[in-house]
Order: structure tokens, then sequence, then C-alpha cells
């Protein structure tokens, strides 16, 4: 009887780490889609609304910007950073071309390209950009690290 105790405690044992793994690829799954929603938002208030407003909306309050030719600008130096932009002399758009999430569903990161048009140009300047995502406690989605290159070569 003891046999047939411990097989049975196996197969549930067995059974509940399929289970906690198939929990785990469904919110891995629901994750990268709800990246790629927040990602296209992001984008989509850039076109609407500016690239201040937007970039200032979706930072994580500890957010951290890398751009060209200066340290990292993080926290509240990053959303003051942020503020202080003039963008109305262009639109600031993108384009996520993956995503990935990790098990728990809290933390991903996006990667695509975006365009930077130049209204008293018109002409546009192409690169590429990847953006660390961290879900907030009210479920939406908020970035913590956002870098971009200029320049897109052939692919």
């Amino acid at each position: 009887m003891n046999r047939f105790a411990a097989l049975l405690y196996m197969l549930i044992l067995l059974n509940s780490c399929t289970s906690y793994e198939q929990k785990g690829t469904e919110t891995k799954q629901s994750a990268k889609a709800a990246l790629i929603l927040a990602d296209k938002a992001f984008s989509a208030m850039s076109a609407s609304k500016g690239m201040k407003n937007a970039f200032v909306e979706f930072i994580d309050s500890n957010g951290v910007l890398l751009r060209p030719n200066r340290l990292p600008i993080t926290g509240a130096n990053a959303i003051d950073f942020l503020i202080e932009q003039n963008d109305t002399a262009y639109t600031l758009t993108w384009e996520p071309h993956f995503a990935a999430a990790a098990a728990s569903g809290d933390l991903g990161y996006t990667y695509g390209v975006y365009e930077l048009h130049l209204l008293s140009k018109d002409t546009s300047i192409y690169g590429s950009y990847v953006s660390i995502w961290k879900k907030q406690q009210d479920g939406k989605w908020k970035f913590v690290l956002d870098t971009g290159n200029e320049g897109v070569g052939n692919e």
C-alpha cells in the first residue's frame, strides 16, 4: 500500500509542476501581448500629443534614459529632462518589432524601429530603440529604461 501512496504522491507532484509551467507560459504570453500594446499606445500618444507628453506619461518614477554623449539620466532628473524638451519641430513615432517578458509577467522589453519626422524639412530620420518595461501596481506598463540608436542599415 505504501508503494501505491508514493506513486500517487509522485503523480500529483508531477501534475502540479506541469500546471505551474503552463500558468507561467500563459502569464508570459499575455505579458508579451500587453507589452506590444503598451509600446504601440506610447507611440500613438507621441504622434497625437507630442513626444514630451508621451514620455512623461509612460516613464516609471525610477526610469532611466540613455542618450548620446550623456551619462544616464535617472528618476526625477529623467522626468525633468523630458519636461524641458521642445518637441514642436518634429514628430517621433515607432513600431515595436519584438517583445519578451519574464515568466512572472511583471518585467519585459520591446525593440523596434523609430521615425523622427522633421516638420520643417519634411524629412525623416530612422533608428532602432529598446525599452525595458515594468508592470505597475495598477496593471499598466511603464518603461524603466529607454534608449535608441540613429540609423538603420541593411537587414
